[in-house]
């Protein structure tokens, strides 16, 4: 290095050492993020499932796969704007999605705190002291003096084994984990507050055939009871027509406090106190209707569409990398420090360049002996990898049942609600004509309630079947992988 006129030894020597700290740090910088990381790399596990749906060809089913708008807000399929603005609802305010929310900003300001470790820390400090001793004491006079300092403090560990490396890899993991986690929660959210919805509507279709059923059952009454007053008939044929109706009027109670219920149940989904969605819910509607044709395309995408399969993938990626993290505390650790500042015993001597002192140089801390410790540590995170990979595979497996049990329930029961659109048809004829037998006098009042029960049992079986068959592909939406959309955020 080229020594400048006027420049004395020490100042060109501390210049010639700090050229040549910075160009080790350069070099062990670069040293370092060449090096690869200990432990296990992670690659994504391979999926081996099925080319299409078993249980396909059980229902009106497409291989189509659903565009991922669709998939992502599959409730307008029904074409329900009422259910529309509920999901809205859900999605603004709900409690737990917030949670899951935040659970994401915590991840990534986790992952922060890890890239950290990656760049040099410095810290500024300073001290102005005034210090008096004792005559009494081991000096011979009472005296005081003063001390002042001001400077920085730096320090650098180098990765060189890629444990911090391996930090923020986990680190990244568990913040995709979270974002995932968050999905899975919209999506579960979006289901619920669907199938809130459609036991809502369907409490409301079996309250109005209840109160239907009620009103022929009032008028076959007040029939039995005008004929009986005008001896036409005896007392037994009022008492059946009276039990009856009653016996209808006592399933009213249960049905309305079911409605009650799911209105509650949708209010807390969106974040409000029960009751407070009245005018929304209020008025009576249609369960929504299912489309005539369902696209549920292939297993392997709809597996790359489940949040809880991500989620247990990412979970899987963040336990390999810990073992890596625990694998680097095998190696010793090498760290840079530093320190710059001004040091006087008076306070207008700390600005002089005399006062300047430094200290520079390389450390190094290596753990010789902690009786196993680490490699126990490993070996915990190595059993949390396979416990991780083992989630991973029962996810897996638990999803493609949903889909398949889905599949069969939604397939069986749009069966179950034709033949039960028959049986209330017919029921309608066989009531109809005892009620004409019976005012013929042709058959007693027996024939007239077994075919208004068998009627109204009929009736509330279908609106319940109606409301089974939305559920049940609302649950099958659900399954797919739908109810949530990508992030448009950039990674952290």
């Amino acid at each position: 290095m080229e020594f400048r006129k006027g420049e004395g030894y020490m100042a060109w020597f501390e210049r010639a050492l700090l050229r040549t700290v910075l160009g080790g740090v350069v070099v062990m910088s670069l040293i370092a993020q060449g090096c690869a990381p200990v432990g296990p790399q992670y690659t994504a596990p391979e999926n081996k499932v099925p080319e299409r749906w078993h249980a396909q060809e059980t229902g009106p089913f497409e291989a189509a796969n659903l565009s991922e708008a669709v998939l992502a807000q599959w409730w307008k399929t029904f074409d329900d704007p009422i259910l529309t603005e509920v999901e809205s609802r859900v999605l603004q305010a709900n409690r737990d999605l917030k949670v899951a929310v935040a659970r994401v900003r915590e991840a990534r300001a986790v992952l922060g705190t890890q890239r950290a470790d990656l760049f040099p820390s410095l810290n500024a400090a300073g001290q102005a002291l005034r210090q008096r001793t004792s005559a009494h004491g081991t000096a011979s006079r009472a005296m005081e003096t003063g001390f002042y300092r001001a400077g920085f403090d730096a320090g650098w560990e180098l990765d060189l084994f890629g444990g911090t490396r391996r930090a923020v890899e986990a680190a990244l993991a568990d913040w995709e984990a979270a974002q995932a986690a968050h999905d899975a929660v919209r999506a579960s959210l979006m289901a619920e507050a669907a199938l809130a919805y459609v036991e809502l509507r369907t409490f409301q279709e079996r309250l109005d055939l209840t109160r239907r059923n009620i009103a022929v059952q009032e008028e076959t009454y007040e029939l039995n009871l005008s004929r009986y007053e005008a001896g036409l008939i005896d007392e037994l044929p009022v008492q059946q027509s009276l039990y009856n109706l009653e016996h209808t009027r006592a399933a009213v109670a249960p049905l309305e406090a079911g409605l009650e219920a799911a209105k509650n149940r949708l209010a807390v989904l969106a974040g409000k106190e029960p009751g407070t969605l009245e005018k929304v819910l209020g008025e009576s509607r249609p369960i929504p209707s299912v489309p005539p044709r369902v696209a549920v395309g292939i297993p392997a995408e709809a597996l790359r569409n489940r949040p809880d399969i991500r989620l247990a993938e990412r979970n899987l990626a963040a336990a390999t990398a810990r073992i890596g993290q625990a694998s680097a505390e095998l190696y010793p650790k090498f760290r840079l420090v530093g320190t710059i500042g001004l040091e006087s015993l008076r306070a207008p001597d700390l600005l002089e360049w005399a006062s300047r002192f430094w200290t520079i140089g390389p450390a190094v801390q290596w753990r010789l002996f902690d009786a196993g410790k680490i490699r126990q540590t490993i070996e915990v995170r190595t059993a949390q990898q396979e416990q991780a990979l083992l989630r991973y595979e029962s996810t897996l497996l638990n999803a493609l049942e949903e889909v398949e049990n889905t599949l069969v329930a939604f397939a069986k029961e749009q069966r179950r609600l034709e033949q039960l659109n028959k049986a209330v048809e017919a029921a309608q004829k066989a009531a109809f004509r005892a009620g004409d037998r019976y005012q013929a006098g042709l058959v007693d009042f027996t024939d007239v309630l077994d075919a208004q029960r068998t009627l109204q049992n009929f009736q509330d079986e279908r609106a319940q079947s109606r409301g089974a068959v939305t559920a049940n592909l609302i649950r099958l939406y659900k399954a797919l992988g739908g109810g949530w959309q990508p992030s448009t955020s950039a990674n952290p």
